[in-house]
């Protein structure tokens, strides 16, 4: 299976041109928000996806308002983008595409007004975005597809999960092509609140300065929004990369923390990379989970030295884009599937005493395997294993 084309919104702004662009410039996406504080009165540093029009500089190509909420345009645009990349780069959809979104909160800020402002009393014109089905439908309707399609939800490796459901449809013939879409537009004030109390999301200080996986003095994440969309197929005439294998596993242990002695980590990556026909010494990168909280910093750490000898080259770009929660495994497979297409691999720039593996910003991108591990609350345990086209 290859990542035949690829779609992206994200707190760079609209379009996969705004996403690579601000990786490439090492700066972090997240602005000042005023009133997204813990106590709500306070300014936190966030990477909300923009309003349509505030981005026009990023260089992406902006969506045009459809009448949905901001969180139905993101996933029909990221969508949209993603097809038509797919199709000039070759691919021509089979008798069967089907749509996979993966999927945690959904339309938090939409709900939030459906109650709050509303009472819950609307037409049924404003109700409908609000249901997960909706911009499924959409895209379906726009694009004339009428493959099978689902919803997956695993927290913070749900994007990771859909890939590998995605490669599970094709290699059973339920579906000829998979449109993959990952969406996650959950900073909010209430959630960011949340994320601060449980000690993993920091809000008071610029991204860099909180949030510096593998390097000392990471205090945790800086939240971030996305959504990200990848055309998966084995019939694309120019893909940006083969997605070689993958596998889930659950700790079983804890709603939040991570198991200590990490064995249902390492027997993920040991089963992807089975999966992908791949031995440990073949990696090249090791694309981060990387929120910087201690917990993940030692999983990745253990997993790097006592599976990979500290072999690969790690990237880790949630100090840029922010964490976007179920969203987040996209906005990194994307940037590796853009790395393999234009032999640069994006990480964020070091700033303190760090892992000897890290890269220190972007850097020139040799090929071979990528490995990208992605660890979601509840104990969700995903890894995709990429490779050249």
């Amino acid at each position: 299976m290859t990542i035949g084309g690829v779609g992206a919104v994200t707190g760079y702004g609209w379009g996969r041109e705004a996403l690579w662009g601000g990786l490439l410039s090492g700066k972090p996406a997240a602005s000042v928000r005023h009133g997204y504080g813990p106590h709500r009165d306070q300014d936190a540093w966030v990477a909300q996806i923009p309003e349509v029009g505030e981005c026009a500089e990023a260089g992406g190509e902006l969506a045009a308002p459809r009448g949905e909420s901001r969180y139905g345009r993101a996933a029909h645009e990221s969508v949209r983008e993603a097809i038509l990349d797919a199709r000039s780069r070759g691919w021509r959809p089979g008798r069967r595409v089907g749509l996979l979104h993966a999927i945690v909160l959904g339309d938090v800020a939409n709900w939030r007004d459906f109650y709050l402002l509303d009472g819950g009393n609307r037409r049924s014109r404003g109700y409908l975005p609000l249901l997960p089905s909706t911009p499924i439908s959409v895209v379906l309707q726009e694009f004339g597809f009428h493959g099978p399609t689902m919803n997956v939800s695993a927290a913070c490796s749900s994007a990771n999960v859909a890939m590998i459901t995605a490669r599970l449809w094709l290699d059973a013939g339920v579906a000829d092509d998979v449109i993959c879409v990952a969406s996650d537009l959950s900073a909010t004030p209430d959630m960011v609140e949340h994320f601060v109390n449980m000690g993993a999301a920091v809000t008071d200080a610029e991204p860099l300065d909180a949030c510096r996986p593998f390097q000392e003095g990471s205090r945790g994440f800086s939240m971030g929004e996305g959504s990200v969309a990848f055309v998966l197929s084995r019939a694309v005439e120019r893909p940006y990369a083969s997605v070689l294998g993958g596998a889930m596993t659950n700790d079983g242990f804890h709603v939040v923390s991570v198991e200590p002695s990490h064995e249902h980590i390492f027997d993920c990556v040991r089963l992807g990379l089975d999966d992908a026909g791949v031995v440990p010494e073949q990696v090249r990168y090791f694309n981060a989970h990387g929120t910087g909280t201690k917990q993940c910093d030692d999983a990745e750490r253990d997993v790097l030295g006592r599976m990979f000898d500290d072999r690969p080259r790690i990237s880790s770009v949630k100090p840029l884009v922010g964490h976007c929660q179920g969203a987040a495994a996209a906005v990194e497979v994307a940037a590796s599937a853009l790395a393999y297409d234009r032999g640069v691999v994006a990480s964020a720039p070091i700033v303190a005493r760090a892992h000897p593996g890290l890269l220190d910003g972007t850097a020139a991108f040799d090929g071979g395997v990528t490995v990208k591990l992605s660890l979601g609350m509840g104990g969700n345990n995903s890894v995709v294993v990429l490779g050249p086209p």
